[in-house]
């Protein structure tokens, strides 16, 4: 019977999370407003909560064509986000942020491996220098590397770009 209440706040908490858009915290502040005092040893810590609604949220999955659902299509203001798509390669950006990057004298690009969705090999950033703050403005999902079979590839004259390509793909000519 004391556990009544929290098994509740967690079934709440779930249904929420599942119908709503509304941040993390948010409904969770919501969900607090109504539990009583009187039962707050049994409630879980704030991380587990928050945790459980990120696994009741559904994951966005692509379409029978293997496109993007519409709405993670645009980005705000309803500018279009996503540059190019095909099954090898997903670039976003919006023109708004291809015109600062061209208009900025200081361009930066990252790649990283560890933050990327399963059917991806690595996320490729390229970011700029905005009032003292580097900003990402280009973001770009590469296929899986066992299904990347590039020829050859060009690049700049940076020593840490050349030596990654080499690297990552020792049999590709380097240009």
């Amino acid at each position: 019977p004391d556990r009544v209440p929290a098994i509740q706040l967690k079934n709440d908490i779930k249904a929420r999370a599942v119908i709503t858009d509304e941040s993390t915290s948010s409904i969770i502040h919501s969900a607090l407003r109504t539990y009583p005092l009187s039962a707050a040893g049994e409630l879980s810590r704030n991380e587990a909560l928050m945790l459980m609604i990120r696994r009741q949220r559904t994951v966005e999955t692509v379409d029978v064509n293997g496109r993007l659902p519409e709405r993670l299509r645009k980005a705000y203001g309803d500018e279009d986000f996503i540059l190019h798509e095909d099954k090898n390669l997903i670039i976003f950006t919006t023109k708004t942020n291809l015109s600062i990057l061209k208009q900025n004298k200081h361009s930066f690009a990252d790649g990283t491996f560890k933050v990327c969705p399963d059917d991806y090999y690595q996320l490729f950033t390229l970011h700029a220098m905005m009032t003292n703050a580097i900003i990402p403005l280009v973001y770009g999902l590469l296929i899986a590397q066992d299904n990347f079979q590039l020829e050859s590839i060009m690049t700049d004259f940076e020593t840490g770009t050349i030596k990654s390509v080499k690297d990552m793909l020792p049999n590709v000519l380097h240009k």
